[in-house]
């Protein structure tokens, strides 16, 4: 199945509908946009079965995995903007300084307007809904853009959009790195994009001459450290759940490991059995492990295998394109595997002796999405207190992004500004100062020729 490039025309019409709906102003109505919100969880609920086939078509992604991982976190998104929506949007007294007495001071959260979200792959559902919910709790427009290398997918949620939202309000544009370029050729209030670093240095070089704001979630190589102090079998346990879920296609899935010496053998044992427990008759005929999403993408991860020495794994089948979860020892720092984000299940392994070491190879390199240390609690604040990240788990993977009450959002290279829960709604809202002052009072001290400017120097 190929997906069809929409034309440079029909992109334009979209976009000039956009504005010209935004400007009736409908959408900064608060209970319309509840609505709106109710009207995307009914739809959701609709096409959540052919999402979840498109999933398992497109990724061999399972009904609990696509649950777990892309529907049920898009419902869980929408629940909380139903309920909240209304309190985030409230304008908001705040303290006023003596100075600028007697007026008031308050935050206006207004919508940004007309906005684009650009979305990959890996998880095609939450990474291009989630964000949506963001747009339409901020009352803005919306053009959706999926990803092409997952067609099926990409054209039920076309179908999903469009029996749910009048396309002047939201719709979806599909096809290739052409349409990428010319969607970043028009002007918008925000471009939210999810994918490579590479794809956000386009994105940004194109909206430049607009100034337009963005939220870039990109990616890295997020390292994951095992400290001879940690629990070897939780470690192992954790950390192999975290790369073969959606089979390391995930933009924070642990890249590389950073074992300590004493323990490096132990914690390959220790993996090799808890990766028999997840997958008691081997991952190529489970029905719980996704597959690699194309050709060339498993043409790229076979080639790593070369980098190293395999420990474990290390089988693979182009026909149905899958890679067994995989150990390489002896790798280089330079080596090719470890110059890109993998985005796969193979593991390279690099080993320390003390823990500055990592600091140093970490704070060397581009900052990651996500850093995982196992060890103790306070040796793993000092390490996080040493070195940045977009986010952070302490003995565990993955679970960061999970909990709606903290940020996710890249840092440097792996990306900029965050979402989630109300940081959604701020993601998609300018916050506006607002100054109001009465007029049954007029206080000089503010007018030349400033008589009361010792007065005033000593309030300042």
């Amino acid at each position: 199945m190929a997906i069809e490039n929409t034309t440079p025309g029909r992109i334009q019409e979209l976009v000039e509908k956009q504005r010209a709906f935004y400007a009736t102003g409908t959408t900064r109505d608060v209970q319309w946009r509840k609505r709106q919100l109710k009207a995307f969880k009914a739809g959701l609920r609709k096409w959540e079965k052919p999402l979840a086939d498109a999933l398992w078509a497109d990724l061999h992604k399972s009904y609990e995995e696509a649950y777990l991982t892309e529907i049920g976190l898009v419902y869980g998104e929408i629940g909380e903007a139903i309920r909240k929506v209304g309190r985030w949007a409230r304008r908001k007294g705040k303290p006023t300084p003596l100075t600028v007495m007697p007026s008031s001071s308050y935050i206006v959260r207004e919508p940004l307007g007309c906005t684009l979200i650009v979305s990959p792959w890996n998880y095609p559902v939450q990474l291009l809904l989630n964000p949506l919910v963001g747009a339409i709790s901020a009352g803005c427009t919306a053009i959706l853009k999926p990803s092409p290398y997952v067609p099926r997918v990409s054209a039920v949620l076309q179908q999903l959009i469009e029996d749910t939202f009048p396309e002047e309000y939201v719709a979806v544009v599909q096809g290739n790195r052409v349409v990428n370029g010319e969607l970043f050729r028009h002007r918008y209030d925000l471009v939210f994009l999810t994918g490579s670093p590479s794809l956000g240095r386009i994105a940004m070089e194109a909206q430049a001459k607009y100034l337009t704001p963005m939220v870039l979630e990109l990616g890295g190589k997020s390292p994951c450290i095992v400290d001879k102090d940690a629990n070897l079998k939780m470690a192992a346990r954790r950390i192999a759940w975290g790369k073969c879920l959606n089979s390391g296609q995930t933009c924070i899935a642990p890249d590389y490991l950073f074992l300590h010496k004493d323990i490096k053998d132990a914690f390959v044992e220790a993996f090799k059995q808890e990766l028999a427990r997840l997958y008691p008759g081997g991952t190529e005929q489970s029905d719980k492990f996704v597959h690699i999403v194309k050709e060339s993408a498993f043409d790229r991860l076979t080639a790593y295998l070369a980098d190293g020495k395999i420990v474990a794994g290390g089988r693979y089948n182009k026909e149905n394109l899958w890679i067994e979860p995989t150990l390489l020892e002896g790798v280089s720092p330079d080596a090719p595997v470890m110059q890109e984000e993998i985005f796969g299940p193979i593991f390279p392994i690099l080993t320390f002796q003390d823990r500055e070491e990592v600091v140093k190879f970490v704070n060397g390199r581009e900052k990651p999405l996500a850093f995982y240390y196992f060890g103790k609690g306070a040796d793993g604040w000092d390490i996080i207190g040493r070195t940045t990240s977009g986010g952070a788990c302490l003995n565990d993977t993955i679970m960061h992004i999970a909990n709606s009450n903290v940020p996710f959002g890249g840092v440097g290279n792996s990306g900029m500004g965050s979402y989630h829960s109300e940081r959604s709604f701020l993601a998609f809202s300018h916050e506006r100062s607002v100054i109001k002052t009465p007029t049954w009072i007029d206080l000089p001290f503010r007018y030349m020729p400033y008589k009361l400017f010792s007065l005033v120097k000593k309030m300042l």
